[in-house]
C-alpha cells in the first residue's frame, strides 16, 4: 500500500514538472510587423504567408505588402558599375531601353514602402515602394541634418548652385513617401545629381499620382564601386500599375557627379577643376543593357549666306533665317513636357496639357527620358 502511495506521489510530481517547462524557448510564431511609414519597427504581429508574397499588418487600417523576391529587395538586379558609361556631361543615361526590371508578382495596387538594411560599411541599399496618394506627405518636410551618410563632407564651391557640393539625397524623394531623417533612405549626393538627375523623375511620379490616384512601383538603388563610401550614382526604376506603364515607365542611372569638380568616391573628398580637360568615353565599345539616345537635330537654312548668329532670350543662338544652330553636338532645342504624358511638345498648352504643370527642358533631355516628339505641335 505504501508503495502504491509513493508511486502516485512520484507521478504527480513528474506531471507538475512537465507542465512547468516552457515550450518553444519563449519564441512564438509571430514576426516583425511593419507600418507604411516605419519599415523597421520592433513591434510584433501575426503574418500570413504564400509562395508569392507576404502581407504584414500593423492594424486593420494599415496594411503593407512586401515581395518575397529577395533579389529585388536587396538590389541584386541593379546594374553593374562596369556597364555604366563614364560621366560625359549629362546628368543621367537610360538603362535597358528605359524598361524597369519589375516582375509581374512585384506589381501591387496597395501602397507600401521598404528600406533595405545598411550594409557592413554603413551604406544604404535598395529603397523600394508601391507609391500611392495615401502615403504621400501632407505636411512640410522636417529636419534631416542629424543624418551623416557615408562619404559625407560639408564643403562649398562658388561654381555650385547653393554653394554646397553635397546634399543629403533621399533615395525615395520626400514628396513621394514623406520620409524625413531615415538613415536607410539618405545618401551623400551632389547637388547636380539631386536636382538635375533625380528631381525631374520624382516630380513626374508625384504629378502622375496626384492627377490619376494610381499607384507607381518605384525602386532606387545606390551603386557603389568596391568599398567606396560615396555612390557613383543611383539607378531609378518606376512603372505605373493600373495602366501597365502607360503613364510612368523609366529605368535610368543618375550620375553622382558635379560639373567642374573632381570627386574621390572612396571617401568623398573633392577639388575644383581649374584647367578642365574633358575625356569622352569610347562610344565604339559595347555597352550591355545601356541605351544612350542621341538626339536627332536637323538644322534648316533656307539662305546659305545667312550664317550670322543672333542671341535669343533663352540664350540659344539663332541664325538670321530663324533656324536653330546648336552650340555643340548636344541638343539645345527647348521643349515642353507634360506631367504625365509620353510626348514632348513645342508649346506648353498642346492638347490637354496643363501649362502650370508643364516642364521646360532640352529636347535631348526629353529624348533621354524616353519621350517622343508630339506630331500635333511640331
Amino acid at each position: 500500500m505504501n508503495k502504491i502511495k509513493k508511486s502516485l506521489i512520484a507521478g504527480m510530481l513528474l506531471l507538475v514538472i512537465v507542465l512547468s517547462i516552457p515550450t518553444g524557448c519563449g519564441i512564438d510564431d509571430s514576426t516583425y510587423k511593419y507600418t507604411s511609414k516605419d519599415m523597421y519597427s520592433d513591434e510584433m504581429t501575426d503574418v500570413s504567408n504564400s509562395e508569392s508574397e507576404k502581407t504584414v499588418n500593423t492594424s486593420t487600417e494599415d496594411t503593407t505588402r512586401l515581395t518575397d523576391n529577395t533579389n529585388v529587395l536587396s538590389g541584386q538586379n541593379a546594374i553593374a558599375i562596369t556597364q555604366i558609361p563614364e560621366y560625359s556631361g549629362t546628368p543621367y543615361v537610360v538603362i535597358n531601353n528605359n524598361i524597369p526590371q519589375f516582375s509581374d508578382t512585384d506589381l501591387s495596387n496597395v501602397s507600401y514602402e521598404y528600406y533595405g538594411e545598411l550594409d557592413r560599411l554603413g551604406r544604404c541599399t535598395t529603397a523600394y515602394a508601391c507609391i500611392g496618394k495615401d502615403i504621400m506627405p501632407t505636411e512640410e518636410r522636417g529636419k534631416i541634418g542629424s543624418v551623416k551618410p557615408t562619404g559625407w563632407h560639408t564643403v562649398k564651391y562658388d561654381i555650385v548652385e547653393g554653394k554646397y557640393l553635397y546634399n543629403r539625397c533621399h533615395l525615395i524623394g520626400y514628396q513621394l513617401t514623406g520620409e524625413n531623417a531615415n538613415n536607410k533612405n539618405l545618401i551623400t549626393g551632389t547637388r547636380y545629381m539631386n536636382v538635375e538627375g533625380m528631381l525631374p523623375f520624382e516630380n513626374m511620379v508625384e504629378d502622375y499620382i496626384s492627377e490619376t490616384n494610381n499607384h507607381v512601383m518605384y525602386r532606387v538603388t545606390p551603386v557603389f564601386e568596391g568599398d567606396n563610401l560615396l555612390a557613383n550614382g543611383v539607378q531609378m526604376e518606376a512603372k505605373s500599375v493600373e495602366d501597365s506603364g502607360e503613364g510612368i515607365l523609366f529605368n535610368v542611372f543618375c550620375y553622382n557627379a558635379q560639373p567642374h569638380v573632381t570627386i574621390n568616391y572612396a571617401n568623398g573628398d573633392s577639388a575644383e577643376i581649374i584647367d578642365e580637360t574633358v575625356t569622352k568615353p569610347d562610344v565604339t565599345a559595347p555597352q550591355p543593357d545601356i541605351t544612350v539616345p542621341q538626339p536627332d537635330v536637323t538644322v534648316q537654312q533656307d539662305n546659305a549666306a545667312a550664317t550670322q548668329l543672333q542671341p535669343q532670350d533663352d540664350g540659344i543662338p539663332q541664325q538670321t533665317d530663324g533656324s536653330v544652330q546648336p552650340k555643340s553636338q548636344s541638343d539645345t532645342v527647348q521643349v515642353w513636357v507634360s506631367a504625365t504624358g509620353s510626348k514632348y511638345h513645342s508649346r506648353n498648352d498642346c492638347g490637354n496639357m496643363n501649362p502650370d504643370k508643364a516642364t521646360r527642358m532640352s529636347e535631348g533631355d526629353a529624348i533621354n527620358m524616353g519621350l517622343e516628339k508630339c506630331s500635333k505641335c511640331w
